[in-house]
């Protein structure tokens, strides 16, 4: 019942998320808190009764706080992710939030601390006008993974952590969840040089439990001995379920949240692997280039490791649900289960 009565509210919700933007775009005006209380109050009826909420909902929450605190001007670009207004709203920021530099016609050479930006349209210009120069810009963007549902593959970035990896410089982060959106975006206001977070777009579970973040530090979620499963973004919850399911059949899984990608905490992944000595990672990404990568660059320098990367495998995604294409390419807890059982046997 409350997935029918969250797929009634998505299609209700959907046509009004031109009206939920403009009201985001007054969110760095003094003038207009009114506004922004409405914008939250509207969508978080819609959620909050069912514990979901997309992330990039609340990167923009914490923004006001960070511009009440005046401790950077934030301008958040909406270049191709957010419906049909984008382009007007990125215009409006344009004129309300940030300085333009002149001889720039996009929306990369801003003058701005915080954007929401596509990784892989804007990626050239992210390489050479942001990192390069070692600005200070942190680039939120959203419509990435199969979860992205029925605006189908050309919207359902699957290659955005491997391209910012490979950025000298670039730091990479991948909430789980709301909460950890909101941490983040507070941790990456504070953070000098260019970064890049990856939010979902899918209204997911809010974890209960409350854990520290910092940056290039991940966190256990939960203990075991006999395989590590790293997972990032949505994946988590379902490492978090997948573990429980294998505790029930006699195999004590670890589930450690890497919400931090680059730089990977190296330390806690060869602890891990040392005690567990199998490693499981699960991402919502290709496995050729993000978390998997990443822990795989570890693993073969520090602790060789048997590993098991479970992703998406060298295939663009396509239209449809999103929960139902999550699970069609295997990265939901039954398939993690079924894997890291395979694996270990």
């Amino acid at each position: 019942m409350k997935t029918l009565l969250y797929k009634q509210l998505r299609l209700v919700c959907h046509p009004m998320t031109p009206v939920f933007c403009l009201f985001g775009a007054m969110l760095l005006i003094p003038n207009y808190p009114y506004s922004v209380i409405f914008f939250y109050v509207t969508l978080g009826l819609f959620f909050t009764f069912l514990n979901m909420r997309e992330q990039k909902d609340i990167y923009f929450s914490a923004l006001l706080p960070i511009r009440k605190r005046d401790t950077v001007r934030a301008a958040v670009v909406f270049a191709v992710l957010v419906e049909m207004l984008s382009m007007v709203i990125t215009a409006l920021f344009c004129l309300l939030s940030a300085k333009l530099q002149p001889g720039k016609d996009n929306a990369v050479g801003m003058d701005a601390n915080l954007m929401l930006l596509g990784a892989g349209r804007a990626y050239e210009q992210i390489r050479n006008s942001i990192a390069y120069p070692k600005f200070n810009v942190k680039i939120c963007c959203s419509h990435a993974g199969v979860s992205v549902g029925e605006d189908g593959g050309s919207h359902q970035c699957l290659e955005d952590i491997g391209l910012m990896r490979l950025i000298p410089g670039m730091t990479v982060i991948v909430p789980a969840d709301a909460k950890e959106a909101r941490k983040a975006t507070f941790a990456l206001a504070e953070f000098q040089g260019p970064a890049y977070m990856r939010t979902a777009r899918l209204a997911t579970p809010v974890f209960e439990e409350d854990y520290p973040f910092e940056i290039g530090k991940a966190n256990v979620l939960r203990e075991g001995k006999d395989v590590a499963i790293f997972a990032c973004g949505l994946m988590v919850a379902e490492a978090l379920k997948a573990a429980e399911l294998l505790a029930d059949e006699g195999m004590d899984a670890a589930v450690i949240n890497v919400h931090t990608i680059k730089p990977i905490d190296a330390d806690l992944i060869v602890k891990s692997a040392t005690k567990t000595g199998h490693v499981v990672t699960v991402e919502e990404h290709s496995v050729i280039g993000g978390l998997g990568s990443a822990v795989a660059d570890v693993l073969c320098e520090q602790c060789p490791t048997p590993l098991k990367k479970i992703g998406v495998n060298d295939t663009f995604g396509e239209s449809g649900p999103g929960a139902e294409l999550l699970h069609k390419y295997g990265l939901d807890a039954a398939n993690i289960v079924a894997t890291t059982k395979e694996f270990l046997a």
